[in-house]
């Protein structure tokens, strides 16, 4: 990594298991190994190069040329157009077998270029460094549980506490490198073969996009998007993590540093929305599963996010020693937000598990007792205040989008027993649903200013309020949904893109310090309900702005900052790919109403 670096400089490698992030000047800044969520060997992106990374580059130094995935893929290939020829840097993690590999192979285009590896592996966050020695064709590096070989044809020297190689590449030569990594107590793993391991990860990835039914007019973003949806998937288990990385701040040199290599249950519905909008019904039933699984037990337990294996326990901690991105601190490992209530997380299980539901996946007698436990936990707690969809840190409020979520999980419920012949207290659940409409609509909207709150009694809005059509609770065409719009457009847009509420209306309602940019998954949002409000054509040109805050290999971050005109955030984030692939959807008319959009002018016209 030279020089400053912005988050869009990277580019995504994966195998299902874990990701890497890739530097524009050749260098893997982020790996964790074996899994998302273990400790990074890797982890120049949040401190220096001290702390870990592998560059493969050109001696004279710089940014590629450029660089592209390969066709529909996540092989990554990087050009440099130096004075003394051209070379090409192919990067991919091929799929899973017996260990985790990385592979990079350099290939010379024209001339002869001058090439350097240089491998720092760092364990445990930068913190470790291992023991190295020779093997046969390259090195052995071991530390506590983990270890590491890379193999390559060319000649490996210590050099400042990392392993560096030099060579020339003409045209025509390939050289390979290959980074395997197990668990130290394990035998090593068969060494892979490069080239043919490259042509794996292409066939695999090729083979899996060729399912996407989507074939409207932005298909290549789509098709991007899609394949970064399924590189955050645990493979083992169908989880789908929010995003790749930890502590990617919200504000340049502030302390909204988070970690994401979890799997939300908010993303739920919005992700199985977009899994099964474009064909992807095995991928759908991997992650309803994980999410039943999940979410099994007692009800009043259930937690707003769970590990990649559907733990419960991940503790947030600090790693002093790394100073953070940008020197954005503290760096974070964990997520203490899972010990929050938010009451919209009943909602979006419900509506998920509904949505999965009416599109003909095959439900169990399980899956629907588990709803049943949820809606009785709904039932005796809606009413209750809690931390709202974004996680706040302050004191619990009654947020109008956890209320409305409650809501729609009693809807679905009602609407399962009326469709499908289920078993349930269905009339209860009606006056229930009622019950509930009636003191949102009281409580939760302002009537002098024409506009839902984002709390009972609040000032503030909240671009949440943007999906209270969506999920059914009442139609476009109502005034007050109109007049939420637009008081929105007032007062959340920021240089033209929406931010999730205003960190200091109401007195600081989130109890942090500092701001952040724009939300992207809530512009995509809002883009949906300019085309839900009849304003097509300022949809698209709304959704065409978003997609040129993508980086130039198609990826989006959590947040971008108006100012600075950069992402921002953890990435790439998941939230933001998923929002991009049904907004898409939506535009082009592929986007099928749900069964509550088709029945609320029914219940609340």
């Amino acid at each position: 990594m030279t020089g400053p670096t912005m988050i869009e400089d990277y580019a995504l490698l994966g195998d299902l298991h874990s990701a890497a992030l890739v530097h524009r000047a050749g260098s893997i800044d982020w790996l964790c190994l074996p899994r998302f969520d273990s400790p990074a060997c890797f982890a120049a992106l949040l401190s220096d190069e001290s702390a870990g990374h592998w560059t493969v580059a050109p001696v004279s130094g710089g940014a590629a040329t450029s660089r592209r995935y390969r066709g529909d893929t996540l092989v990554l290939e990087s050009e440099w157009r130096t004075p003394e020829g051209t070379v090409r840097v192919s990067d991919c993690m091929p799929p899973r077998g017996d260990a985790a590999d990385v592979v990079r192979v350099v290939e010379g285009l024209s001339g002869r270029v001058r090439m350097r590896s240089t491998l720092r592996l760092r364990m445990n966050y930068g913190h470790i460094v291992p023991w190295v020695r020779r093997t046969d064709g390259g090195i052995e590096a071991v530390a506590g549980p983990d270890a590491a070989w890379l193999d390559t044809p060319v000649e490996l020297h210590g050099r400042d506490m990392s392993t560096v190689a030099e060579f020339d590449v003409a045209a025509g030569e390939r050289v390979p490198f290959v980074l395997t990594y197990q668990l130290s107590h394990l035998p090593r793993p068969d060494r892979i073969d490069a080239a043919e391991a490259l042509r794996r990860t292409e066939d695999f990835w090729t083979g899996w996009i060729g399912d996407c039914r989507y074939d409207g007019r932005w298909s290549e973003a789509v098709r991007r998007s899609l394949i970064t949806l399924k590189a955050l998937t645990y493979a083992p288990t169908g989880g789908i993590l929010a995003a790749a990385t930890t502590s990617l701040p919200e504000e340049f040199g502030g302390s909204r540093n988070w970690d994401y290599r979890f799997c939300w249950l908010r993303d739920a519905t919005f992700t199985l929305q977009a899994l099964l909008g474009t064909g992807y019904v095995q991928e759908a039933r991997a992650w309803r599963e994980w999410l039943v699984r999940a979410i099994a037990g007692d009800p009043d337990k259930l937690q707003i996010m769970y590990g990649l294996d559907g733990r419960r326990r991940i503790p947030e901690t600090e790693i002093p020693w790394l100073p953070g991105y940008r020197d954005s601190n503290p760096v974070r490992v964990g997520n203490a937000a899972a010990d929050q209530l938010q009451l919209d997380v009943w909602g979006e299980v419900l509506d998920g598990l509904h949505l999965a539901r009416e599109a003909g996946m095959e439900s169990s007698d399980t899956a629907w007792d588990v709803q049943r436990a949820l809606l009785d936990f709904l039932e005796g707690n809606w009413a209750e205040p809690d931390n709202g969809l974004w996680e706040m840190r302050g004191p619990r409020r009654h947020f109008v989008h956890s209320k409305v979520m409650a809501w729609a999980g009693v809807d679905r419920a009602v609407h399962t027993v009326e469709a499908h012949g289920l078993d349930g207290p269905v009339d209860q659940w009606r006056r229930l649903r009622r019950r509930m409409h009636t003191e949102i609509c009281r409580n939760g909207f302002d009537s002098d200013r024409g506009t839902f709150t984002q709390f009972y009694g609040s000032k503030g809005l909240d671009a949440s309020l943007l999906l209270l059509p969506r999920v059914g609770f009442l139609p476009w065409s109502d005034e007050r949904i109109r007049g939420t719009v637009t008081a929105v457009e007032r007062t959340l847009l920021d240089g033209g893109f929406v931010m999730r509420y205003d960190p200091e209306a109401d007195g600081g309602v989130d109890g942090l310090r500092g701001s952040e940019g724009a939300f992207l998954a809530c512009s995509f949002w809002y883009a949906d309900a300019l085309a839900g409000t009849g304003q097509s054509e300022r949809a698209q040109a709304m959704f065409e702005r978003l997609l040129a805050l993508r980086n130039d290999v198609g990826l989006l971050s959590e947040e971008y900052d108006t100012r600075l005109r950069c992402q921002l955030g953890n990435t790439p984030q998941a939230f933001s790919m998923v929002g991009l692939i049904n907004t898409a959807r939506q535009l082009t008319g592929t986007h099928t109403a749900t069964s509550a959009s088709r029945r609320q002018q029914r219940l609340h016209g």
